[in-house]
């Protein structure tokens, strides 16, 4: 495919194809540990490795998680750019969790540094902040589209510290997620199959009924697995927006590491049982 097809075609094609699942690169300490490995660079190089070795050849997504590379200073950053890289190289799509967010020119900056194409950490779609306004997010917002990536916007969280900000009620009585919901509706108006522009939304999060999540965009759902929810609940968190969620599964899976094999068993496990809720709802 091109690189510059929308991120939102691309994603509909891989979800269609190898099923709507998101893996999570979380090389955490703890993590490292039960894999047998030091809680150093080559431990959280031959972790990501693995990981996609396992997987990248037939999971939708992978999300690695960019703080756990950056703890490890320059060094870390290099084997997150060999991640990306050999993830993207195998066909899945890349999503970058940074949560960035800023305002202006720095906003930019971080845009830039992983929605250009030329850039050596260029990934499929950045998950960002919306929390200095939406229209902090513009610079972000603009390049994707330039280069056929996406972002997936905190919206409506499943940690619980969310609610405080994301539920607070506007003077005009719309909740801050609600209106976070609506702007990302808009970015992605008559686009097809699906827009570029996401929103995170906690699978945990029950009854989601008073929100419309029908964005026309993926909804990125962390909380499948380890977390608590299964891929039986979606349709009842996600109603008819069901077919958009593309669930993110951390933990469940990389628990099976180091084996190759069971990591891949495990996928497939998550994959299957999510594209049969999702059909049913």
């Amino acid at each position: 495919m091109s690189p510059l097809e929308p991120f939102g075609t691309r994603l509909r094609h891989a979800m269609d194809e190898r099923g709507p699942l998101c893996v999570g690169i979380d090389p955490h300490a703890s993590l490292l540990a039960e894999w047998g490995l030091n809680d150093d660079v080559t431990g959280l190089e031959r972790f990501s490795r693995t990981v996609v070795e396992a997987v990248a050849d037939r999971v939708a997504v992978l999300k690695p998680q960019s703080a756990f590379f950056e703890r490890f200073g320059s060094r870390g950053v290099a084997v997150l750019e060999r991640t990306v890289r050999e993830a993207r190289a195998a066909g899945a799509l890349v999503v970058m969790d940074a949560k960035r967010g800023d305002i202006g020119s720095t906003m930019a900056a971080y845009a830039e540094s992983v929605l250009h194409k030329d850039a050596p950490l260029f990934s499929d779609a950045l998950t960002v902040s919306p929390y200095l306004g939406y229209g902090s997010l513009k610079p972000a917002v603009e390049l994707a589209r330039d280069n056929g990536a996406g972002l997936f916007v905190l919206a409506l969280t499943s940690n619980p510290e969310g609610a405080e900000v994301q539920h607070a009620l506007r003077p005009d009585g719309r909740s801050v997620g609600a209106t976070v919901l609506a702007h990302l509706a808009a970015e992605n108006a008559g686009q097809r199959p699906l827009g570029s522009f996401g929103a995170v939304v906690g699978a945990t999060l029950g009854d989601l009924s008073s929100y419309d999540l029908d964005i026309n965009g993926p909804l990125l759902a962390p909380g499948i697995g380890a977390q608590g929810a299964s891929a039986a609940d979606l349709p009842a968190v996600f109603g008819t927006a069901v077919r958009n969620v593309v669930p993110n599964v951390s933990r469940g899976v990389l628990r099976h590491g180091p084996d190759v094999a069971a990591l891949r068993e495990s996928a497939r496990r998550f994959a299957d049982e999510i594209r049969a809720a999702v059909g049913s709802g």
